[in-house]
């Protein structure tokens, strides 16, 4: 095998790697709050993306992909971290997504709310939540997450009555 075929698959995983980085940045964000926890929990996914890049199956979607496997790195890192370990609380240094809604307090109250919400939820639930709030259709999320379409909309309904009592 020349080096020109052998560099070919890492360029391509590189570029897609690249055009789809915002997704472990969002991962890692949810499943983090630490800056140094965070940038650890990107390498482990970008290391493991790396690893599985022989078996992606070029037909189905990347991002798709790509999510399935951040989400199980979190997830299994999150796990791991926390077996008979109390979870940390929130707090707002530990996390430091901008929110363009600072100037508005009521609206930062509400932000607030919602991210103590996700980081109080199982790892899946997380995971489903992301998902949705970026929008994603429940087909999408049930690609991602190994769940039928039926289980995805079930989940998504508990988590919205869960976060109206909440609210």
């Amino acid at each position: 095998m020349t080096s020109q075929t052998a560099t070919a698959p890492q360029e391509g995983f590189q570029s897609l790697l690249q055009a789809h980085r915002g997704i472990v940045a969002k991962v890692a964000g949810t499943y983090a709050w630490h800056p140094d926890d965070r940038d650890d929990l990107m390498q482990d996914i970008a290391t493991q993306l790396w690893r599985a890049w022989p078996s992606y199956d070029s037909t189905r979607p990347f991002a798709t992909w790509m999510y399935r496997i951040a989400l199980n790195v979190a997830i299994s890192q999150v796990r791991g971290r926390t077996r008979g370990v109390p979870s940390e609380a929130w707090n707002e240094d530990h996390h430091d997504l901008a929110d363009p809604h600072a100037h508005d307090h009521e609206g930062r109250q509400q932000v607030d709310l919602l991210y103590r919400f996700i980081q109080a939820q199982p790892p899946l639930d997380r995971a489903l939540l992301l998902l949705y709030l970026e929008n994603h259709s429940y087909r999408e999320m049930a690609d991602v997450l190994g769940l039928s379409e039926t289980n995805v909309a079930t989940k998504i309904g508990r988590l919205k009555q869960r976060l109206r009592q909440e609210l």
